[in-house]
């Protein structure tokens, strides 16, 4: 098989996605669209965009940028770069294409120029005024519960947890040994 390079399948430049969509729509194709950042993929992605799939013929996903990713989720975030994550993406046998969406896009901007017939989102991503609003642009928009036991996030957080835990006991015994050493030279008025 053919593997598949950023001409065939991954857009990067937004706007290359709308003559893509017309071509789809001329074929009669019912589009799905949802976005994320994406980030350390997990089969809570997987199972999320094969859910979403299941509501129409063709799935876009929308793909943070870096940029994006470190305003939305802080400096040192993401942790694999936007190439990769767009990539990894296409591994996913539910995705269709991927468009990387840049720090500086409009809201809704993908949104808007592809016009999903059904949105997909989980029930953090809008409040019901923006769902309401959203409704106008798009056929459908359908919101899905978390597909895995944690997050990207929370999984970064026990990662960092486990090695702050770690730190912590190296430098507790060290500063204990430290600290008995400097008492025993006292005693034998060493110092």
């Amino acid at each position: 098989m053919k593997p598949v390079t950023k001409s065939d399948k991954i857009i990067i430049q937004t706007k290359k996605i709308v003559p893509v969509v017309k071509k789809l729509r001329k074929q009669g194709k019912k589009i799905v669209l949802t976005q994320g950042s994406f980030d350390m993929v997990h089969i809570g992605h997987g199972r999320y965009c094969a859910e979403a799939k299941k509501r129409g013929d063709v799935l876009i996903v929308g793909v943070d940028g870096d940029k994006k990713v470190q305003k939305r989720k802080g400096p040192n975030r993401p942790i694999v770069p936007e190439e990769e994550r767009l990539e990894m993406m296409m591994h996913l046998s539910a995705v269709d294409y991927v468009v990387l969406k840049k720090l500086n896009m409009p809201k809704y901007n993908l949104i808007n120029l592809i016009k999903p017939d059904v949105l997909v989102a989980t029930n953090e991503t809008y409040n019901l005024e923006q769902i309401k609003y959203l409704e106008t642009i798009c056929g459908e928009v359908v919101v899905l519960k978390p597909m895995a036991t944690t997050s990207t996030s929370a999984k970064i957080r026990l990662l960092q947890i486990g090695a702050a835990k770690e730190i912590t006991k190296t430098l507790s015994k060290k500063f204990i040994k430290v600290m008995e050493e400097m008492i025993e030279e006292l005693k034998n008025g060493d110092g």
